[in-house]
């Protein structure tokens, strides 16, 4: 590891418990916090997610100005249970319609800066069960108390199933590898893909969008070579659980991951963007092939719809 990178680690990772409440509602002197939950059929989990963060930080704490879930096409009752548990709903086909939405989280995450006013923005993934508001809270804190610091990513164990510390399996097979090789700098980051982070929306404006799986490793890169190491930084929230994919949705990810490396590696193109894999079927094994994502939102403040409604 980089000299850099631990002196890094010393400075810049903190535990949640390091920014009590108390202190946050102090620092927080008018600056505004969204909290964007990107959802796609997450009915059994969306609705306590909502509720936990308006009971614990919009209620006397105010640590949270806005709770919105951007629904991407869900089939169930995402949307119904969001609304009820009291966050504000929107489709994100509802979002700058002139440009046809295509499915993938990044391009929601993207969308959502049309749609929200804080001054910081924090993400949290609609799936995570026995959630706990300091998942918030940790992540906002340093940017509300350390000027010098513009996006935050979540630190976490991840459980799978009864074993600890083995989620994550796209983490340490692709995207920590990768990081290490080609971005040796970020190294020190315990959950580069965690879909928990929050960030000002000075910088997000500024970022571009992998569409799809992609996006966590796009702008973490992205983001170093924009602001540098220093204003990155991590808080440890305790434990993540979540809805696990299978090998076949992994292996897209890791599809989307990798090219999104490569992107930024070269500015190239792959010159096949595709992953095959196989099933077995009736007669052997059945190869089915998946498109990778291959396309990627500029940054915001280039939207002209963007720019007229912060100038508003």
């Amino acid at each position: 590891m980089l000299e850099e990178v631990e002196r890094w680690l010393t400075r810049r990772s903190w535990t949640a418990a390091d920014r009590p409440l108390d202190v946050l509602r102090a620092a927080k002197r008018g600056t505004t916090v969204s909290v964007v939950l990107p959802a796609l059929n997450e009915q059994e989990t969306v609705g306590d997610i909502v509720a936990e963060i308006r009971r614990a930080l919009m209620g006397p704490s105010g640590l949270v100005d806005e709770l919105v879930v951007i629904d991407s096409g869900s089939t169930d009752r995402t949307a119904e249970a969001a609304a009820a548990a009291g966050a504000r709903v929107v489709h994100r086909d509802a979002v700058l319609p002139r440009i046809p939405a295509v499915p993938g989280k990044g391009e929601v995450l993207w969308r959502s800066l049309l749609v929200t006013r804080g001054d910081i923005v924090c993400f949290i993934d609609a799936d995570l069960r026995d959630f706990s508001a300091d998942f918030v809270s940790g992540i906002v804190g340093p940017l509300l108390t350390d000027p010098e610091v513009q996006f935050v990513k979540a630190m976490y164990d991840r459980p799978l199933g009864t074993a600890p510390g083995q989620g994550g399996r796209v983490t340490e097979l692709v995207a920590r590898p990768l990081l290490n090789l080609h971005w040796p700098q970020l190294a020190g980051f315990v959950q580069p893909l965690g879909g928990e982070y929050a960030a000002r929306r000075t910088l997000l404006e500024r970022l571009r969008f992998p569409v799809g799986y992609g996006v966590e490793l796009g702008l973490l890169v992205d983001a170093l070579h924009t602001v540098g190491l220093d204003a990155l930084a991590q808080v440890d929230v305790g434990s993540r659980k979540h809805r696990h994919q299978d090998g076949q949705a992994l292996g897209r990810m890791a599809a989307a991951i990798y090219r999104t490396a490569q992107l930024r590696l070269s500015r190239g193109s792959l010159v096949r963007p595709e992953l095959t894999q196989f099933e077995r079927g009736e007669d052997g094994f059945v190869p089915r092939t998946h498109p990778v994502d291959t396309e990627e939102r500029p940054p915001m403040r280039e939207i002209g719809e963007y720019a007229a409604r912060r100038a508003a």
